[in-house]
């Protein structure tokens, strides 16, 4: 069921190969500063939180990376295409925002590790703001 919150997106890789369903991708676009996101895609990454009832046709072409003790990234391996960011604990999946079609009615709501951000760019848009330290702590709050 679509609420108001969330809505059902779909996309694809460059190239085809892999197709992702999220019956619940919410509309709260969240900027991740850290230096392991502007590393993985040339920027911030924006991404929707989608929960975990996420649908992955063609998951043989989806290639995993360990990228921190507690999150995976998954990606195409046929052409390299960014699809997921997914939590160790828990499942939950965040999704480039534009991977995800149709991405209307979405807004930027919040960044984090806001005190690795270059200086070379800011959004104009007024979001919650954590630093490094506050996303960690909040992490530990949830054991």
């Amino acid at each position: 069921m679509e609420t108001d919150a969330t809505f059902r997106g779909e996309g694809r890789c460059l190239c085809g190969a892999v197709r992702l369903t999220a019956t619940k991708a919410g509309r709260h676009v969240d900027a991740c500063h850290c230096a392991t996101c502007r590393r993985w895609s040339g920027g911030p990454l924006l991404a929707l939180d989608c929960g975990t009832d996420v649908r992955i046709e063609g998951g043989e072409h989806v290639a995993l990376y360990d990228s921190s003790e507690w999150a995976q990234r998954g990606f195409c391996a046929r052409c390299g295409t960014h699809l997921f960011f997914r939590m160790r604990e828990g499942g939950g999946y965040f999704v480039p925002v534009g991977l995800l079609e149709p991405a209307e009615g979405v807004r930027l709501a919040s960044q984090i590790f806001v005190d690795s951000k270059p200086a070379y760019y800011n959004f104009a848009e007024a979001t919650t703001m954590m630093t490094g330290a506050e996303v960690m702590a909040a992490f530990a709050a949830k054991d």
